[in-house]
């Protein structure tokens, strides 16, 4: 019997594709360590002036036990609770069993929340399931789909709306808020819960809205407990952006079917790798060390530089961890020091033909991150030369091959233009391996504000732009900041073109 035409592509598309490709790995990989490697920051692979040397990190050694030592106490005292989301397993088996209870019921999972709230359940989507997920058949995805409405840009808002309206039956929201009254998150919630009342009534709105929130107070938990919403814990004394390892993040993962046991199971992991006041044994250490030391010496900025399509929403997590924790005016001394390195990402291989250009030839004021990955999810053959001589060096070659060739050419590149990089390598994505990753740069952040002498765990520069949004859009508090802000804000005519 002959082939149809399609059949016969689908038949070659599948031959260059093999979907069973990471069965075939060495499943140990999956929850190896990730690698961190630090050579090519070093006077001997890019000269004494852009290059460092072991006697100049020697010297942070001493402050690195201290912090070390200061962040255990702190640890021991219940003031650093990120440090032991890991060990939450109690969390893990509630979360799990609330994902079971919905397993089935919903097509949906609409998450509503910004920043901290958003970005790290984000991150684990992209990360830990398939880049086509949210357009596979029930069948085939392991959970609803999922959309994280992270802005309130009413084209992307109505066309969610749009998307679910016709669905609400089978979506599930959960709204992520510590106090509830944050305006973008509110604003969402709000307008989702008058669409459920209209289209499925007001006794049937508890049963499609899960609320992460603060346990004891504030505007949202006031509302969960007068609707009756089942109800998930933003932890004390957690920021949003280092939330995504607890409730915050977990639940949606769980629910996409993502191993939350696993993810915490590589944080937990990291911590044991973490611990030691050794700065050359302890990796977040030593990579905190190096971006501080390159910041003091001109280089204020980080680029994060995934070889990995599934890595990329990662960097953003970062680099709204790294942004919002180490960028302050203040010191701990109450000195103004107007201080923090500036978080910056790119893309492999998509941004070595956008942004390489100015990274090579540019000021060499920045420090390169890349993550790279040995065993990547899928492997795809790339399809025959036939005639044309000049390809044939892809011919047949494996497009995991191609990724990992352009990731150590880019890196040789700005070395030969004496750019430092770093490298942070994963065996295999898997839970595991992103759990090491998240806690990782976590501690890492820890480690940096301690040198930096910040407080590493507050954002006072963010509430004014909350303040001024809610005077803008009129909060009866705020009427007095209004009138400073249209004073400040006026349009002068004379400068508009």
């Amino acid at each position: 019997m002959v082939k149809s035409s399609s059949s016969s592509q689908n038949a070659v598309l599948d031959s260059l594709a093999d979907p069973s490709y990471r069965k075939e790995q060495d499943s140990k990989a999956m929850s190896k360590p990730i690698q961190f490697y630090f050579k090519n920051v070093t006077e001997e692979i890019i000269g004494p002036e852009h290059g460092l040397s072991k006697k100049e990190l020697d010297k942070l050694a001493a402050q690195i036990a201290e912090i070390t030592r200061a962040m255990a106490s702190e640890r021991a005292a219940g003031n650093l609770p990120y440090r032991d989301l890991p060990y939450q397993h109690q969390t893990v088996e509630k979360i799990n069993k609330l994902a079971d209870q919905f397993k089935g019921r919903f097509d949906n999972l609409v998450v509503m929340g910004i920043g901290g709230s958003a970005l790290g359940n984000i991150a684990l989507q992209t990360a830990l399931n398939s880049p086509v997920y949210n357009l596979q058949s029930n069948s085939q995805r392991t959970g609803p789909r999922l959309f994280v409405i992270d802005n309130v840009d009413p084209v992307q808002f109505g066309a969610i709306l749009d998307f679910i309206g016709n669905d609400l039956e089978r979506t599930l929201f959960n709204v992520v808020s510590k106090s509830g009254r944050t305006a973008e998150t509110a604003s969402q919630f709000l307008t989702i819960a008058e669409s459920l009342r209209q289209k499925l009534g007001n006794d049937k709105l508890k049963d499609h809205i899960v609320a992460t929130t603060d346990n004891n107070s504030g505007t949202l938990r006031d509302i969960v407990d007068r609707e009756g919403f089942t109800s998930l814990e933003v932890p004390d004394g957690v920021g949003g952006r280092f939330s995504v390892l607890s409730d915050v993040g977990l639940f949606s993962a769980a629910m996409c079917g993502i191993d939350i046991a696993e993810l915490l199971a590589g944080a937990a992991a990291m911590d044991e790798r973490v611990k030691s006041e050794d700065l050359w044994s302890n990796p977040a250490a030593l990579y905190a060390a190096i971006q501080i030391l390159y910041y003091r010496n001109g280089k204020p900025l980080s680029v994060m530089f995934p070889y990995s399509y599934q890595l990329k929403d990662l960097s953003d997590w970062f680099r709204q961890l790294w942004a919002e924790s180490l960028g302050k005016a203040t010191n701990l001394d109450g000195e103004e020091v107007f201080t923090g390195p500036t978080p910056l990402n790119a893309l492999g291989t998509t941004d070595q033909h956008s942004q390489v250009q100015l990274y090579r030839e540019g000021p060499n004021d920045k420090v390169f991150t890349f993550v790279d990955v040995e065993n990547y999810d899928q492997e795809v053959t790339i399809g025959p030369s036939g005639k044309v001589d000049e390809l044939s060096y892809l011919s047949q070659r494996k497009m995991s091959e191609l990724i990992i060739a352009e990731k150590q050419a880019t890196e040789y590149a700005l070395l030969q233009s004496k750019r430092p990089c770093l490298t942070l390598t994963f065996p295999a994505i898997s839970a595991h391996t992103v759990g090491q990753f998240i806690y990782f740069f976590e501690v890492v952040t820890s480690y940096a504000g301690g040198m930096l002498n910040i407080n590493t765990y507050d954002q006072p520069a963010v509430e004014l732009g909350k303040e001024a949004t809610f005077a803008l859009m009129g909060h009866e508090k705020y009427r007095d900041l209004l009138s400073q802000i249209q004073k400040t804000c006026q349009i002068d005519k004379s400068y508009l073109l």
